[in-house]
């Protein structure tokens, strides 16, 4: 059974390595936050690594608009269209950190 906070999002056998040195203290705030999670460090360290490069992905997908686009974004919200079959079909796929 997984424990608290942790997920398991790769079910497949785990065999890279990734290395890195880190000072004591640093060391010491991971180990004792993954205690406090329950976890082994490797295991806190690698969700919560994962867990910021999914942040870090999807935050390249943000975007600025004008005030008239704006608008206009706003106006499609509040009133869809059907999806098509192109949007079902991005709506299905992989997120972008699975690929």
């Amino acid at each position: 059974m997984a424990q608290p906070g942790h997920r398991d999002h790769d079910a497949a056998r785990k065999d890279d390595v990734i290395q890195i040195r880190a000072s004591a203290g640093t060391k010491a705030i991971l180990s004792r936050a993954a205690r406090l999670r329950g976890q082994k460090l490797s295991e806190f360290m690698l969700d919560s690594a994962r867990r910021q490069a999914e942040e870090a992905i999807l935050d390249q997908r943000i975007f600025f608009l004008d005030d008239v686009a704006h608008e206009k974004f706003l106006d499609l919200l509040d009133a869809p269209g059907k999806p098509s079959e192109e949007l079902r079909a991005r709506m299905t796929r992989k997120p972008a950190w699975e690929r």
